[in-house]
C-alpha cells in the first residue's frame, strides 16, 4: 500500500490557470503538487493568441519567450460576417496581440511554475477525508483546486452536471504546419488573423497564422451540427482562395467550454476552488478563456492568502466576490446582440453593422477580443 503523501494544495490541470496559481502559491512558500492526465507539451484546442494584459499579468519576458518558440505580433483583423468580404481594421504598430502555439506556451507556463508536476496522471479517485482532501488515495492536502478544463474532475466533485444541463460552447479547430511552397502562396497573413461571424449570430470561425503554422477553426454556442457548419465554412474558404483543399482537409481537433454569465458551476466549496474553463469563466462575446483563466488564478491566490490555512467556503467567499467584481453576476440568459430580437431582425443588424469599419474595429476586435477598455489585473 502507498503511502499518503501531504501538500499544501493539490491542483489539478496544467493549463494555464493552474500553472498561474501554483506558481503564485509556491512564491509564497507553500508546497504545490500540479496533476494533469495528459504529458506535455500537448495540444489544446484553441485559436491560440494572447493580449498585452495577460503578457503583463504573467511577467512574460517576450524576448526569452520567442527563442524557440512561436510568438506572432497582430497588428490587424480581417471581419467580416459569413459570405461577405472581410473588412481590414489596422490597429498601429504596436502589438495589440501575440499569436502562441498552446502546445508551446502551456508547456513554458508549466515548466517555470516551481510546483511539483504529475504530468500523465489522471484523477482516478477523490475523497473529503475531515477537513482534507484525499486525492487518488495518496495525495492529502487541505486545498485542492479545480483547473482541469471543462471536464474537470474536481468541477464533478463539486457538484457540476458536465456535459449535461449546461449551455455549452462546441468548438472545433486544426493547427497546422504548412509547407515551403504553402506558406509562399498563402495569402493569410501572420499579423492579420481573419474572424468569420456565422449569419444566426450563434458563433464565429476564424483563419489565423503564426509564421509557419495555420490555425482554422470554429465556435458555436451548443455544440449540434457543428461539424456541418465548419465543413461548410471550410469549402467556402477553399472557393475565395483563403485555404487550399490539402490544408482544408486536415484532421480536426474538438472542445467544449463554458460561457461566463450562464455558466451554473460552483466556485467554491470546503476546502475546494475551481478557475479558469473547469469554473466557466470564458468570454460570452469571443468565447476566449486565457485572460480570465490568468485572471482568476491571481484572485484565487489572493483570496487563498486572506485564509491563512483555513478554507472553509466561508473564507474562501472572496474568491467569488472578486470574480463577480471582475465579471459582473452571471445570468442564465443567452450572449447575443439584444435579448428578445425576433431572429430576422438580429440577423440584418448584424449583417449591417459587420460592414463598418468602426463597428468591426471598435466593438469587435477592441472590446469583444482584445477587452482594451479593462485594464490588467494587478498581481
Amino acid at each position: 500500500m502507498s503511502a499518503i503523501e501531504r501538500r499544501d494544495a493539490v491542483i489539478v490541470g496544467g493549463g494555464p490557470s493552474g500553472s498561474t496559481l501554483a506558481r503564485a502559491l509556491v512564491a509564497a512558500g507553500a508546497s504545490v503538487a500540479l496533476l494533469d492526465k495528459r504529458a506535455f507539451p500537448r495540444d489544446k484546442t484553441c485559436a491560440g493568441w494572447i493580449t498585452p494584459a495577460v503578457v503583463e499579468n504573467l511577467r512574460l519576458d517576450l524576448e526569452e519567450y520567442r527563442r524557440g518558440r512561436v510568438l506572432q505580433p497582430i497588428h490587424g483583423f480581417r471581419v467580416a460576417r459569413m459570405g461577405a468580404a472581410p473588412l481590414h481594421n489596422d490597429h498601429g504598430a504596436a502589438p495589440v496581440s501575440y499569436g502562441i502555439r498552446r502546445c508551446e506556451f502551456d508547456h513554458y507556463l508549466l515548466e517555470r511554475c516551481g510546483a511539483e508536476l504529475r504530468t500523465a496522471t489522471p484523477v482516478e479517485s477523490l475523497e473529503r477525508a475531515g477537513r482534507d482532501w484525499l486525492v487518488n488515495g495518496t495525495l492529502r492536502t487541505p486545498l485542492l483546486v479545480g483547473a482541469g478544463g471543462h471536464f474537470c474532475p474536481v468541477a464533478r466533485a463539486l457538484g457540476a452536471d458536465l456535459g449535461r444541463g449546461e449551455a455549452v460552447v462546441g468548438a472545433q479547430e486544426f493547427e497546422v504546419r504548412l509547407t515551403a511552397e504553402q506558406a509562399a502562396r498563402s495569402p493569410v497573413r501572420g499579423d492579420t488573423p481573419q474572424l468569420y461571424f456565422s449569419p444566426d449570430l450563434a458563433g464565429y470561425a476564424w483563419v489565423m497564422r503564426k509564421g509557419d503554422w495555420l490555425n482554422v477553426g470554429i465556435g458555436r454556442r451548443g455544440p449540434r451540427q457543428l461539424a456541418e457548419h465548419f465543413d461548410r465554412f471550410l469549402a467556402d474558404m477553399v472557393h475565395a482562395g483563403v485555404l487550399e483543399d490539402a490544408v482544408a482537409g486536415t484532421r480536426r481537433n474538438g472542445h467544449a467550454y463554458l460561457l461566463y454569465p450562464h455558466a451554473a458551476r460552483p466556485l467554491l466549496a470546503d476546502g475546494a476552488l475551481l478557475i479558469g474553463d473547469a469554473a466557466g469563466l470564458a468570454y460570452p462575446e469571443s468565447g476566449e478563456g486565457i485572460r480570465p483563466a490568468i485572471e482568476s488564478a491571481l484572485m484565487a491566490a489572493e483570496a487563498i492568502r486572506a485564509c491563512d490555512g483555513n478554507y472553509t467556503a466561508e473564507r474562501l467567499a472572496g474568491y467569488a466576490k472578486a470574480i463577480e467584481a471582475r465579471y459582473g453576476a452571471r445570468t442564465q440568459r443567452s450572449p447575443g446582440m439584444q435579448p428578445g430580437l425576433p431572429g430576422m431582425l438580429k440577423r440584418l443588424a448584424a449583417s449591417l453593422l459587420l460592414r463598418t469599419h468602426w463597428f468591426t474595429q471598435e466593438i469587435v476586435t477592441r472590446r469583444w477580443f482584445l477587452h482594451e477598455h479593462v485594464a490588467p489585473l494587478r498581481a
